[in-house]
């Protein structure tokens, strides 16, 4: 892949004329001192506000079911670790850890880099990429951020350096878009639902449930389980053992889990209810529950002022452990192909009884907002602590009131027991998602970020 770091392409050439332009035209002056050795040496917030904005263009551009934008997730916190681990002395690429990653452009031996340069090039380069049906508000957005950090920049260095780190960080990007293409869910978001997959049909099988006003849709991604993950050896390394055996017998482990989503329902609370629509996290609505995870991380960076090389390292984590909890566990979904509650309450209890949240278009079975929420909750503690309490804000914007806690392992386990309020799951869903998802972070924890781990 080498030869990617001679790779130009228009957008490059004018980033790159813009930023000359600048410094020829007095707008930016010579470098006020020696740039920065270190990754260390320079802010997150390029890292924070091109994450803020990808979970603003998922929530606008159609395609990015939660698989499809975790997937984003997983190789932009991959770009920016890539990009910037050069400048993070005692930590080592990811390269040969992750599956099919091989080796990556580097930096020119004996030359100077702008960190945060080149973590706004690579993180820019990959939004365009990830993004290509992204509207034109969208697009404009990718470039008004690039541009706004190109001058600051500007005024932090020489243009020899700018240049270079330009270069350098849209080489690294380029390199890991042409990873992304092999692992076959590359324009996945083009034709989430299936028209030709055909649900096995049998006793406490799923089927396509009704949406509030039409004809059900299609299967969403029944295949998305068969797809390279970042980390797991396949789909199936963290599979979660068979729910209870379908039953309508009232005294059955399958009945009880029914009647609990059931009984539940009809008495919620007001903070129940409040948890499920704060969880909800609805794809083309919002961006998604993994992007949930990723707002989370973003708001603990800003609190303790995290440098670039912790954003860095963070969002990779947090990212592979997302894309991996949705291939994980789609392929869980479509491997046993559960019904849903609203379908088996419909049958056998209340043939009126309806949800709080409406049922997505897939098997029940594992909760994925459990399975998501748990990987990342774990890679989280990793990183900040066991006990690390923050205050979400995530749906402020929303007007839904902010959700204290006390750990990561609260937001997950509330995230995850959101799926029950909300009628969508049964209690054996969300306790094995979660239990997956903890299956996926422990792989996430045990790569070789550090050179002595």
């Amino acid at each position: 892949m080498k030869h990617l770091l001679y790779r130009r392409t228009f957008r490059q050439i004018l980033g790159i004329g813009l930023a000359l332009v600048l410094l020829m035209s007095g707008l930016a002056g010579p470098a006020l001192g020696a740039p920065a050795p270190l990754a260390a040496d320079y802010s997150a917030d390029v890292a924070r506000a091109w994450f803020d904005l990808q979970l603003a263009v998922v929530t606008r551009t159609w395609g990015f079911s939660p698989p499809v934008a975790a997937r984003a997730y997983g190789y932009t916190g991959v770009t920016l670790y890539e990009a910037v681990v050069p400048g993070m002395p005692g930590y080592q690429s990811l390269a040969h850890q992750l599956n099919d990653l091989n080796d990556l452009p580097r930096p020119a031996p004996g030359q100077t880099y702008h960190w945060g340069a080149v973590a706004n090039s690579a993180l820019a380069q990959i939004t365009r990429q990830l993004f290509p049906t992204a509207n034109a508000n969208n697009k404009a957005a990718i470039e008004q951020l690039d541009r706004r950090f190109m001058e600051q920049f500007a005024l932090e260095t020489d243009a020899d350096t700018l240049r270079r780190s330009m270069i350098y960080g849209q080489a690294v990007a380029d390199a890991i878009f042409e990873w992304s293409t092999t692992d076959g869910a590359h324009e996945s978001f083009r034709s989430n639902y299936s028209k030709t997959y055909a649900p096995p049909v049998g006793d406490g099988l799923w089927v396509r449930t009704p949406r509030p006003k039409g004809n059900p849709q299609p299967p969403m991604q029944p295949y998305w389980g068969e797809k390279r993950p970042f980390v797991l050896a396949d789909g199936d390394e963290c599979l979660p053992p068979a729910p209870p055996a379908y039953s309508v017998e009232a005294g059955s482990a399958f009945y009880a889990d029914a009647l609990e989503v059931y009984t539940v329902s009809r008495d919620l609370t007001p903070e129940q209810l409040e948890i499920a629509r704060y969880w909800a996290d609805d794809p083309f609505r919002t961006a998604t529950p993994g992007g949930h995870s990723i707002s989370i991380l973003t708001q603990v960076l800003g609190q303790e002022a995290a440098a670039l090389d912790s954003a860095a390292e963070a969002y990779a984590r947090v990212g592979i452990a997302l894309a991996d909890s949705f291939i994980s566990c789609w392929r869980a979904k479509y491997h046993y192909n559960l019904l849903r509650p609203v379908t088996y309450l419909q049958r056998v209890m209340d043939p009126n009884w309806m949800p709080a949240l409406t049922t997505p278009q897939f098997p029940e079975y594992p909760s994925g907002h459990s399975v998501a929420s748990s990987a990342a909750a774990h890679v989280l503690t990793g990183l900040f602590g066991e006990d690390y309490a923050f205050t979400d804000h995530t749906h402020d914007d929303w007007g839904l009131q902010p959700r204290a806690f006390g750990s990561f392992a609260e937001y997950a386990q509330e995230a995850a027991l959101s799926r029950l309020y909300g009628g969508i799951h049964y209690r054996t869903a969300i306790e094995y998602g979660l239990e997956q998802g903890s299956c996926v972070g422990k792989r996430v924890n045990a790569l070789r970020f550090r050179v002595d781990a």
